[in-house]
């Protein structure tokens, strides 16, 4: 499948900036109604300043009464009602069965293909990438989505380099979310990015929702990471290991001789378990203490590197920087609860 181009464009007139939110059977209403909420909120704030704020569409291929998963139905206008031209946002939520339903929505994905070019910007909440990604809009950029569907949209979409670890990724014109939840703090980065941060602010205050937690911060736990893909053979290791990881002694031969493998058979087996190696896991283990000592403590960044077992800044900065695309100072100024 062919990419698609999106072009950023500005917005030419001091007027409401039309989103449309895209519906389909069975998809999730939170995915939905939260990041409309924050729009709703954003042109309440707006229109206390005298600003022109945001017109809000639901729309989907027939118009009419959708169905959400959870078995409450949504009034749609159909697409063809659009006027492309007023076209700024265009949101696609997500489906927690789009993994199974993905290809009954052809002809949506066609729409997409095709229309979504006349929108300043594209944004899919949690499994919505998938939808954005079969119509060829996620070729060639990074990508979020719950993480649960990572490996799948990532062995579906060999164009599309899954980020397993973001809340959101914007890449160019199209924004892409973590599950659920994640498409509400999309949604205020969105405010944001049109209206200044005082304005998200007062909408973040409005909903009691943090504005803080932008796209560096990890979606889940690397126990739980571990947990949920690797063996269970490797359980009682993993809790070991998050004991352990700020040993900066501690080596794959240490974790072979705890795991009672010969350290051949441990690196073949952990590798086909997890789907990583166990050095990769050491620094994943590693990698999350220093991100609650951050979050939690006023240690400062070289203790927070011995602590967490780097031994020094500059391996904990560059850690970050792979996994976070994130410094550990920045970190803390946005996710520390000390401040």
């Amino acid at each position: 499948m062919s990419s698609v181009s999106l072009q950023p464009l500005t917005w030419p007139k001091p007027e409401p900036r039309d989103v449309v939110f895209i519906a389909y059977p069975r998809m999730s209403l939170l995915d939905l109604s939260g990041a409309q909420t924050v729009f709703w909120a954003a042109s309440k704030a707006l229109a206390e300043r005298g600003q022109p704020g945001y017109q809000l569409h639901t729309a989907s291929l027939q118009g009419g009464l959708v169905n959400t998963i959870e078995g409450l139905a949504v009034d749609t206008r159909a697409l063809r009602q659009l006027d492309m031209a007023t076209l700024d946002t265009l949101v696609v939520p997500g489906a927690p069965d789009i993994c199974q339903t993905l290809d009954d929505h052809a002809e949506l994905t066609a729409w997409l293909r095709h229309e979504s070019q006349a929108a300043r910007r594209v944004v899919s909440v949690c499994s919505g990438a998938f939808l954005l990604a079969q119509a060829g809009l996620l070729d060639g950029r990074r990508a979020a989505t719950h993480w649960a569907m990572c490996d799948t949209l990532r062995e579906r979409f060999a164009a599309v380099e899954v980020d397993a670890d973001a809340i959101f990724i914007q890449q160019g014109a199209v924004w892409t979310s973590a599950g659920v939840t994640a498409g509400i703090d999309l949604a205020l980065a969105l405010v944001e990015a049109d209206c200044g941060r005082e304005v998200a602010l007062q909408v973040a205050r409005e909903l009691v929702v943090y504005l803080k937690r932008p796209g560096g911060q990890a979606q889940y736990s690397t126990l739980l990471q571990s947990q949920i893909h690797g063996s269970p053979q490797f359980d009682s290791l993993h809790l070991w290991l998050m004991d352990h990881s700020s040993d900066p002694k501690l080596t794959v031969e240490r974790l072979a001789e705890q795991a009672r493998m010969s350290l051949r058979n441990f690196t073949r087996v952990y590798k086909q378990s997890t789907g990583h190696t166990p050095s990769r896991a050491i620094e994943l283990f590693r990698l999350e203490a220093a991100r609650r000592l951050l979050e939690n403590s006023a240690y400062n960044i070289d203790q927070v590197a011995r602590l967490s077992g780097f031994g020094d800044e500059e391996r904990l900065r560059a850690c970050f920087q792979r996994h976070l695309s994130i410094s550990p100072r920045d970190y803390r100024s946005r996710f520390s609860r000390e401040g």
